[in-house]
């Protein structure tokens, strides 16, 4: 084990030329960051999804019921023992071939077959009130993270001259501030990667997993080799959209959709503009130029670039979705549903219950109506983001 440690942490790996782990050790006249601190947000992220917990059913709920949005969640699938055994034992999504097998044992249409299987589906997804009360906690740590980063940020030199991350380079303190700002976003990621399997399951879950794997991947490996300064400029770019987008989900869900499309659009120019525009420019920019001018490039400064790399086209594939649905949005007059909802809505079929023989179908197929069911309906392709 020793042996894989020294391996891991090879100086020559994490740190500039003749720089080693001693020359970063604490002293009484700077405190440098540790690997050992980071240990600290794997206790706090099980705090902050205790903390969530309690702000859902406390404030977010009360919220939610004083906006009368929904408890209910989609309309359940008339109980079937066939149907029931072959969703549970065998498939989800049944094929052509045992639609037309299922339709011939029941005596029912293929049609509502499939209307049956995909109320059961949605039957398993959360209510719109546990959906708005996950964007309120979210829009809550956001716009919290933010305003701090944001004040913090304002009194730092690096903020107006992004040089000042690689001047006396890797020898620069760590602040309190920086030590909370990391701890606090690392214990926020860890929480989200976990609760993740337990949250609303989405479209893009595994591009969302790899996201917070890049991301807690990014606060690790800056904070380890002292590259805390660029990091907190990275940190407070993304959490900007998150503000807008979590309350243009709360806004939708409530019904409120002028102000759902009005918060839409303002996170998609500010996602836009701040992904593909400053990040590409600002911070980019002085990692891969301005840092090879300063420190030159090392084993892990690679590393470094090449997750902010990736992080770059993750931005790249959401801005292509946001646009979409923005042209969407334009055509249709309204932002009308959620690319990343793992719901199927109904607004395409008819949900009603499926008769009990087929006579009752063409009855079923006349009635055929838009429901626009609360909450499932939603406005964007969210990415929770960063």
């Amino acid at each position: 084990m020793a042996g894989i440690l020294a391996w891991f942490w090879n100086e020559r790996f994490w740190l500039p030329h003749n720089v080693t782990w001693a020359d970063l050790k604490n002293t009484d006249e700077a405190t440098f960051p540790q690997a050992e601190d980071l240990y600290l947000a794997c206790p706090l992220a099980f705090c902050i999804f205790m903390i969530r917990l309690v702000f859902e059913r406390f404030i977010a709920r009360p919220c939610a019921m004083g906006l009368k949005i929904q408890t209910n969640g989609p309309q359940k699938a008339q109980p079937n023992a066939i149907l029931e055994k072959v969703f549970t034992a065998i498939t989800k999504h049944p094929d052509e071939k045992r639609l037309e097998g299922l339709s011939k044992q029941l005596d029912w249409d293929v049609r509502t077959i499939q209307r049956w299987f995909r109320q059961r589906r949605n039957q398993e997804k959360p209510s719109t009130l546990a959906r708005f009360c996950e964007s309120m906690w979210r829009f809550t740590f956001y716009l919290y993270i933010f305003t701090y980063g944001v004040r913090f940020l304002k009194k730092t030199p690096w903020l107006w001259n992004t040089k000042e991350c690689w001047y006396n380079y890797p020898y620069q303190p760590l602040t309190v501030d920086i030590h909370y700002y990391y701890i606090l976003e690392l214990s926020f990621y860890l929480s989200l990667l976990f609760s993740q399997f337990t949250d609303i399951r989405r479209k893009d879950f595994l591009i969302m997993f790899l996201h917070h794997v890049a991301t807690i991947s990014l606060i690790v490996f800056s904070y380890v080799n002292n590259m805390a300064r660029v990091g907190t400029l990275v940190m407070c770019l993304h959490d900007a959209a998150d503000v807008l987008i979590e309350a243009a989900k709360m806004a939708n869900y409530a019904k409120c959709q002028i102000l759902c499309n009005l918060l839409f659009a303002m996170f998609a120019i500010l996602f836009i503009s701040s992904r593909l525009g400053v990040y590409p420019i600002w911070i980019l920019n002085t990692t891969l130029f301005e840092s090879w001018e300063i420190i030159g490039p090392y084993p892990s400064w690679w590393v470094f670039n090449l997750l902010l790399i990736m992080l770059q086209l993750l931005h790249s594939f959401w801005s292509y979705l946001i646009v979409k649905t923005a042209c969407r949005a334009i055509s249709k007059g309204k932002v009308s549903k959620d690319d990343r909802s793992d719901i199927e809505s109904s607004s395409d079929e008819d949900d009603s219950p499926p008769p009990n023989q087929k006579h009752h179908t063409s009855a079923t197929n006349g009635t055929n109506k838009n429901h626009g069911t609360n909450g499932y309906l939603i406005g964007a392709p969210y990415p929770d983001e960063h």
